[in-house]
């Protein structure tokens, strides 16, 4: 038999699944249930902070326990890096985000510091350069509103981005098109790139950056860019508040049979 206060954690996570709480409204106040009947103050207590744990609802002082919106964001995998988007017009990879997620959006919504420093073996490796190598390094906090979404940090070997508007520390993308078009501009071309993705528990300075709900895992992203030739020029490393994205992959299905990649 399941303890009173898991029988009322469930109860209000159908409710809400249901709509008849939905994303904004409050939930009762604890001394309320406690008062008609529905357990102690511990009981309820602990059924609200299951609900948190389960990513439902969002508690803070002054405000009580308000059920999330459910609405993430599209995160979208191949679609956000058309050139035809920073290239030929003004659409960075985050405002394509909210573009396709019909979201409004800021330029000034991404905050940037740049700074050179040396690289870690996790940097080293994704820019083929050896480990105390400095390099520069572009981070990003990008927000929806007031709400942060995520970090970005680009690294960068100085050949390929001294003196250009990358390094430039002034607030926002840099400039039209972003990173990639000054690249561009720059004679440095991308051609492809690489996305590895994982979850992890957020580390304290993550949960006060991001102000990650109790219970909430971020997603890690790793993305290498390489030109034609295989040169890397941007190594990034992203943090991702895990239920404010939906990532979206699309992506032609590879026959390596039949194009001769499978041969001997």
């Amino acid at each position: 038999m399941a303890p009173k206060w898991r029988d009322l954690a469930d109860r209000f996570a159908e409710q809400i699944k249901s709509g008849e709480y939905p994303p904004g409204a409050q939930l009762p106040q604890i001394r309320d249930l406690v008062e008609a009947g529905e357990g102690s103050k511990e009981t309820v207590h602990k059924a609200y902070k299951a609900l948190e744990a389960e990513g439902l609802v969002t508690s803070t002082r002054g405000h009580g326990t308000v059920v999330r919106s459910r609405t993430p964001l599209k995160r979208l995998g191949i679609a956000r890096y058309d050139k035809a988007k920073w290239r030929d017009g003004e659409e960075v990879a985050f405002i394509a985000d909210r573009v396709a997620s019909g979201r409004a959006y800021k330029r000034d919504e991404q905050t940037q510091t740049v700074s050179r420093v040396q690289a870690d073996s996790l940097v080293a490796e994704g820019l083929g350069v050896p480990v105390g190598s400095e390099v520069y390094a572009r981070a990003r906090l990008v927000k929806e509103g007031t709400q942060p979404t995520h970090t970005l940090t680009s690294y960068y070997k100085p050949e390929h981005v001294e003196g250009t508007r990358i390094v430039d520390p002034t607030p926002g993308p840099a400039g039209r098109g972003g990173g990639y078009r000054v690249l561009y501009d720059a004679g440095y071309e991308i051609d492809h790139m690489r996305e590895a993705l994982f979850a992890r528990i957020p580390t304290a300075d993550e949960v006060q950056l991001l102000q990650l709900p109790a219970g909430e895992p971020v997603v890690e992203l790793h993305r290498t860019t390489y030109m034609a030739d295989g040169t890397v020029v941007e190594f990034a490393v992203g943090v991702h508040s895990a239920s404010r994205f939906a990532w979206e992959y699309d992506f032609k299905i590879p026959d390596s049979a039949h194009d001769g990649k499978g041969q001997e």
